[in-house]
């Protein structure tokens, strides 16, 4: 029987089926059971065939054949035909095709075809029946050895042929297809060969191929449709046959009498004890009564061959009489007619079975063959976990346990490895957990405490040092290795990782280099490192005031470059460095300006700053294209400055001798320059104040005055620098106050100077001035001719009315009638020319507006007379049709290009027409627009004009009344 090797399980739910009508398997005259189309089929011995339901019901029997018993029956699946053959030893069996959906009512389904299977007139039974799902090929293997292949339409009866492919002295056992496709070949079995035959395509005509020398007995050949393989079923294993010879085999002892294939499972049946004794031929099936198995106890075997395991097993009373496959079970029909069902348990209940037997490995390789889904391979991982961890195997559990990575909770592991003895299972499934991504803070921050506990500084940096992604949360590493005092680890992370912040958070508050943090900063990207200049930029400044003060000035001039390359110096003979956290840095990244003495930094030369305001980069920096980038405001950068003053003059002096400054710019940093020139004087004394002060006057006495005088002024004043005060009414923006200076100083020349210098700018200046002319007879003499020059300028421009000039001079009675007589003459002939010439249109568009009224009266009261005899559009002699116009012109009708209509327009005028309506439809338009009447008013300088401009569009006039 089975080897001990093969474990066995109940994985099937056995339950007998109870037929409505118990005669249909009862008869001792059933010789074959197929099923198909959600149907049973059973053949019986006198040429009828029963067809049971799904509720096991017969719905239908007929008679198929009138002599010979049905030996042999097949239904193909999807469709409603059945394949028949019925046997009589007395002449040769007859094959026939029904059609089970073409009832008759009298002679029951139709039958398509019907045909007599030739076996060279030689009686002997059929021993082996195949067939192709389409019916086109069929094959016969008889008792003598003979295989008959039929290939034609047997579905529509257009005829079909027979050849016996095969003949041998041992009796065929099996026949099975294997469809290729352009090719097929038939699986050939006898008592004592295996063999391989194409029939047709590519090697057709060949002779049969021995695939091995060891046959089979009836029914113990099977093919496995999921691989194409035909499974050979012998005392000793089980064979698999593909085209090319003998496959993989399983060991399983005892004997067999018939094999199918249920899934992935192949069904066994083995014949009773006794009869296994007694029987010596290979041809235990042929002939012979079935009475004799009648109580025989026969067994039952469901096996997985790929997992080496029994799935079910047991002991028939009855001897099995056929296996078919329906509804998605395995059926088993005995001899004393009761049909037994076979329902497989869903892999849930297989795994609690193996569960309970702790056969976790197995339901492992179950669960993969099923194709179950990761999160429930993960379930049974845990719970092979679980159980070896109860064992105390805990190096196998964290195997498990890490296995289920992706679907446990970390927790429900970790808590189990929290003791001592067990840390190295716990950094083995920490450090899964970051390579799976599913890391949180807390679990980095739990394996570095590992790391630490156990002080394996080369895990540690293994770990943080992983090639790939990041597999950890960056910055409670980093934090971490702070708190721990493992700088280097530290700056590595933050550098691998770009958080350049951290780099120079490290250097400067763990480390306190600020002469490698500058450097670092000044071998960063611009954007990156302006953010870290400013935050750090009064630390800087304190400790390496004269490069941090070269590195705001590259910066916010524009010329910015990141250093790359610097050479690394030497450091002096014999100098040894202390044993602190950062002497490695630069074994764990490459800065060139670390040195292995972290008390000497050595630190490149400091960029001078030339007199034309340029910095010269250092010698050892490769020759590079510097990033584009936009400068900030340098208002940003004056906070940073605070107690460095000498340093802020420095950076503002720099900024200032950059060209295309922006203004609001350059007004800041002049503002600002001014400033802290006045604060350098106030603090400084001697000649120091002096030149101070100097460098200040000097600022805003220039041509180019940007600092606005408000700010002088109130400087000025802050800082009691004299010269300033004097220096801001000369500045531009304020000349009406130049001008008031010497007005209530009564220095008339200087009134004049200014007048001069500043009028044209400043117009307001020319009524002040004629104010102050006529404010004092010694003033007006000192003035001279400049007064006639300051009313042909306020006449000129129109800054004053002429009543105003008037009234101006007559204030103090100091200008007479001769000094003016000038001025207003020439103001009344003005005037009265401007009069006349608005008389004189008056006159005209009144004129006009006669004419062109009379034109209407006598066109709408008088005939009109045409008198043209061409064409004003072809110049040819009229002739009719022809069309006059009230303009005088007259055109030919087919030289309009248009049909003639009431509103017809004549086509030399209907240019100016358009015109007309269209000026005419603007002023309707601008009529009811009084906010343009209005800001028109605002604008204008004649305002009457404008009232009168507007009046003539129409907007004083009165709306029409419908």
């Amino acid at each position: 029987m089975a080897s001990t090797s093969w474990k066995a399980f109940n994985f099937f739910e056995v339950s007998q089926v109870l037929l409505s009508d118990e005669n249909a398997l009862q008869r001792d005259d059933i010789n074959c059971v197929c099923s198909g189309s959600d149907n049973i089929f059973f053949g019986s011995s006198d040429g009828e065939v029963q067809i049971l339901s799904r509720a096991f019901k017969v719905v239908r029997s007929f008679k198929a054949h009138n002599t010979g018993a049905i030996t042999h029956m097949k239904q193909v699946e999807g469709t409603s035909l059945l394949v028949t053959i019925a046997e009589d030893l007395s002449s040769e069996p007859v094959l026939k095709v029904w059609a089970l959906d073409k009832m008759d009512k009298t002679t029951g389904p139709g039958c398509q075809s019907t045909l007599s299977i030739h076996n060279g007139r030689k009686q002997f039974p059929i021993s082996a029946f195949a067939a192709l799902d389409d019916l086109s090929q069929l094959a016969v293997g008889f008792a003598n050895g003979a295989v008959t292949v039929i290939r034609g339409d047997l579905i529509n009866d257009r005829g079909a042929k027979q050849r016996t492919i095969y003949e041998s002295e041992e009796p065929i056992t099996g026949v099975e297809f294997r469809d290729g496709g352009r090719i097929t070949t038939l699986y050939l079995a006898t008592t004592s060969r295996i063999l391989t035959l194409i029939i047709s395509g590519k090697g057709q005509g060949q002779p049969a191929r021995i695939l091995e020398n060891i046959g089979c007995g009836v029914g113990c050949m099977t093919a496995d449709k999921s691989s194409g393989n035909i499974v050979v079923a012998r005392d000793d294993a089980i064979y698999y046959y593909g085209l090319n010879g003998r496959g993989p085999c399983y060991g399983y002892e005892g004997s067999k009498s018939l094999i199918s294939i249920f899934n992935e499972y192949i069904a066994l049946v083995s014949p009773p004890q006794s009869k296994i004794q007694t029987q010596a031929s290979s041809l235990r099936r042929f002939g012979g009564s079935q009475t004799d198995d009648m109580f025989s106890a026969s067994t039952f075997t469901l096996l997985d061959a790929d997992l080496k395991f029994i799935a079910h097993s047991e002991s028939l009373i009855s001897p099995v009489k056929a296996l078919f496959v329906e509804w998605g079970d395995l059926f088993i029909v005995t001899i004393d007619g009761k049909l037994y069902r076979y329902h497989e348990k869903s892999l849930q209940q297989k795994l609690e079975v193996l569960y309970q037997r702790n056969l976790y490995t197995l339901a492992l390789n179950l669960a993969q063959k099923a194709g179950i889904e990761n999160s429930l391979m993960n379930v049974i991982y845990r719970k092979y976990g679980d159980h070896l961890y109860q064992k105390a195997d805990f190096d196998g559990s964290m195997q498990q346990y890490l296995k289920a990575i992706d679907n446990t909770e970390p927790s429900q592991v970790i808590r189990k490895f929290l003791d001592t003895q067990r840390i190295h299972n716990l950094i083995e499934y920490l450090e899964e957990l970051h390579e799976h991504h599913k890391a949180t803070a807390d679990h980095t921050t739990l394996l570095l405490n590992c790391y630490a506990k156990l002080k394996d500084i080369g895990k540690l940096e293994k770990f943080i040092k992983s090639p790939g992604d990041l597999k950890f949360d960056l910055d409670t590493a980093i934090s971490m290795c702070r708190q721990g005092g493992y700088f280097d680890q530290a700056a590595y992370l933050a550098k691998k990782h770009g958080e350049h912040d951290l780099v120079i958070d490290i250097l400067i508050e763990d480390c306190k280099n600020y002469g490698e943090a500058l450097n670092y900063i000044w071998r960063l990207e611009p954007e990156t490192a302006y953010s870290n200049l400013m935050k750090y930029a009064r630390v800087l400044l304190e400790h390496r005031p004269v490069d941090c003060t070269a590195l705001f000035i590259e910066y916010y001039t524009g010329r910015y470059k990141p250093r790359k390359d610097l050479p690394v110096l030497e450091a002096p003979a014999g100098t040894q460095g202390p044993s602190n956290a950062v002497q490695n840095l630069a074994s764990l990244f490459p800065l060139p300006y670390i040195n292995n003495n972290a008390t000497t930094t050595n630190i490149p030369a400091p960029i001078s700053t030339q007199k034309n305001g340029t910095s010269s980069p250092p010698s050892g920096d490769v020759a590079k294209p510097a990033p584009e980038y936009t400068p900030p405001k340098p208002r940003s950068a004056f906070s940073s400055f605070v107690d460095h003053s000498d340093n802020f003059v420095i950076f503002l002096e720099a900024c200032l001798k950059e060209e295309n400054i922006p203004e609001d710019d350059k007004v800041d940093l002049c503002t600002t320059l001014f400033e802290m020139y006045l604060y350098c004087a106030n603090i400084k004394g001697g000649s120091e104040r002096e030149e101070w002060e100097a460098k200040a006057k000097k600022l805003i006495d220039g041509q180019d005055k940007t600092i606005d005088t408000s700010n002088v002024l109130l400087l000025s004043h802050l800082s009691n620098f004299r010269d300033g005060t004097i220096l801001v009414r000369e500045r531009q923006g304020l000349l009406l106050d130049i001008f008031r200076s010497y007005t209530s100083s009564k220095d008339t020349a200087g009134v004049i100077k200014a007048l001069k210098r500043y009028g044209p700018q400043e117009p307001q200046l020319y009524p002040a001035a004629l104010a102050y002319f006529a404010s004092d007879t010694k003033i007006l003499d000192q003035a001279g001719d400049e007064l006639d020059a300051v009313l042909q300028k306020i006449d000129k421009d129109g800054l004053m009315a002429p009543l105003q000039v008037i009234q101006t001079l007559s204030v103090n009675a100091v200008a007479t009638m001769g000094m003016v007589k000038k001025y207003l003459s020439g103001t009344i002939e003005k005037e009265r020319k401007e009069i006349s010439a608005n008389q004189r249109l008056i006159a005209s568009y009144r004129n006009e507006t006669e004419t062109k009224k009379k034109e209407i009266e006598e066109l709408g009261s008088k005939p009109a007379v045409f008198q043209a005899t061409r064409c004003s559009s072809c110049g040819g002699t009229l002739d009719l049709p022809t069309v006059h116009f009230l303009c005088k012109h007259s055109f030919h009708q087919r030289c309009l290009n248009h049909a003639i209509e009431d509103n017809a327009e004549c086509p030399l005028c209907s240019s100016q027409n358009a015109t007309i309506r269209a000026i005419r439809r603007a002023q309707d338009e601008s009529a009811d627009r009084h906010d343009m009447f209005k800001d028109a008013i605002q604008r204008s300088s004649d305002r009457f004009g404008t009232v009168t401009e507007f009046f003539g569009r129409g907007v004083m006039s009165i709306p029409a009344v419908d």
